[in-house]
């Protein structure tokens, strides 16, 4: 049975040599590809094929990948389930009546399937780890700034990266080596990235090692899960590492900042796609309200429209520093939690997600369920850190993720430590 797990299926040829020749490299329909058509995920952008690479998919090319197709996604990357793509949901390939987590499911789900060999996700509050969890795969979500964002269509600027998703902690840090370092062609790079070796720093040695875990991100969790979370942080004691028990306050409200700060940058970024400027053009008659509102009601669906809405509301005059202020400066706070906890720890480590993967369809109807379930994962991208979520076992059938998170640039001290998880 298909997983629906690409959008377009086009194989993209890369050069003959390189660190990936004779890899495949499916690659998320957010990310521009020239001459091979960039949905999104949505109906607004169903026929829109990009006139350049971005700057990911010009770096896997030269290191030899080829590219498979463009992997299926939560329309314009809002979702935790990937049932939100306008052209179907996606099976998770460890169960196909469970949903392979969003955005990036059709990712996580190529690569669990063997359908790919790796893959590239986009992670704005948690897209690339939660599916990775949900289909027991690796992926990690890089310091903001590590990786261009050149070429990638943007929901909420300021949270979100490209990252790898691979079958293991050794493939996700090769690729992640392939698609890191700075670009002029995006500002917010940094030099840190220029000359890396992530793949070396796999060798799972954490004697030595202190491990924080924030008591807010286990608490909540389903038990199933805190106890495949907590087998995984024994072995981890057992190979040598130190674990103790940190508090993070401000993660409580870590997701009502985060959903207040996204949907207001989506209520932006997404404002040009009006079947004018950008988008389907559906030819409507009427007056330029009247056409803009027909365009981005037909080209639009539910989740974006309600995060639309929510993001012009949140920024519209009178309830601006109510909201988004507010939401501002608890990001602040997460970041300075995390900087103070990193002064007496190495990594911080939570189950990736607090729930196992929910059946297709289950959460379409609670919208607000399924924002909560963002809890582990939103704190990260609010503070700009690295983390990785890697296999720590199994509960009920179903795969549970571990989330090693560190200090910024600190990605081969979370890779080290995942590939001692893995071992």
């Amino acid at each position: 049975m298909s997983l629906n797990a690409y959008i377009t299926d086009e194989e993209i040829e890369g050069s003959e040599d390189g660190p990936l020749a004779g890899r495949t490299v499916a690659v998320k329909d957010n990310i521009s590809t020239e001459g091979v058509r960039t949905t999104c995920g949505s109906k607004m952008l169903e026929d829109y094929v990009p006139p350049y690479d971005a700057t990911v998919v010009e770096r896997l090319k030269d290191a030899g990948a080829t590219i498979p197709g463009k992997a299926n996604m939560d329309e314009f990357g809002m979702g935790t389930t990937t049932e939100t793509s306008y052209f179907g949901p996606v099976k998770n390939p460890v169960d196909e009546d469970h949903v392979p987590g969003g955005s990036s499911g059709g990712s996580a789900a190529a690569v669990a399937a063997g359908d790919a060999d790796l893959a590239l996700g986009t992670d704005t509050g948690g897209s690339i780890r939660c599916p990775a969890a949900f289909c027991g795969v690796v992926g990690i979500k890089p310091t903001y700034g590590l990786v261009s964002r050149y070429g990638l269509v943007a929901y909420a600027n300021s949270l979100e990266q490209i990252g790898p998703i691979a079958p293991t902690v050794e493939d996700a840090a090769a690729l992640l080596d392939v698609i890191a370092g700075p670009d002029e062609r995006d500002g917010t790079t940094r030099e840190e990235g220029a000359d890396t070796d992530f793949a070396s720093a796999a060798d799972g040695d954490v004697d030595g090692l202190t491990i924080g875990v924030p008591t807010e991100l286990v608490e909540g969790a389903e038990d199933a899960v805190v106890e495949t979370f907590e087998e995984a942080i024994d072995d981890l004691r057992e190979q040598g590492a130190t674990v103790e028990e940190v508090s993070l306050p401000s993660v409580e409200y870590a997701v009502a900042a985060y959903y207040v700060i996204a949907m207001s940058e989506a209520s932006s970024n997404l404002a040009r796609f009006d079947g004018v400027r950008y988008g389907n053009s559906g030819g409507y008659d009427g007056n330029w309200n009247e056409t803009f509102s027909e365009a981005r009601s037909e080209g639009f669906g539910d989740e974006v429209k309600r995060r639309i809405l929510l993001g012009t509301y949140a920024l519209s005059a009178g309830y601006h520093d109510k909201y988004y202020k507010q939401a501002q400066e608890a990001r602040a706070w997460v970041k300075q939690d995390f900087d103070e906890a990193f002064e007496d720890v190495d990594v911080l480590a939570s189950p990736t997600m607090p729930i196992l993967p929910p059946e297709l369809g289950e959460s379409l109807d609670d919208p607000l369920k399924m924002y909560l379930a963002d809890a582990n994962t939103t704190p990260v991208n609010l503070a700009n850190l690295p983390a990785i979520s890697v296999p720590a076992g199994e509960a009920d059938g179903l795969p549970v993720g571990l989330q090693l998170v560190g200090p910024a640039f600190g990605e081969e001290t979370i890779i080290n430590a995942a590939a001692a998880v893995e071992n």
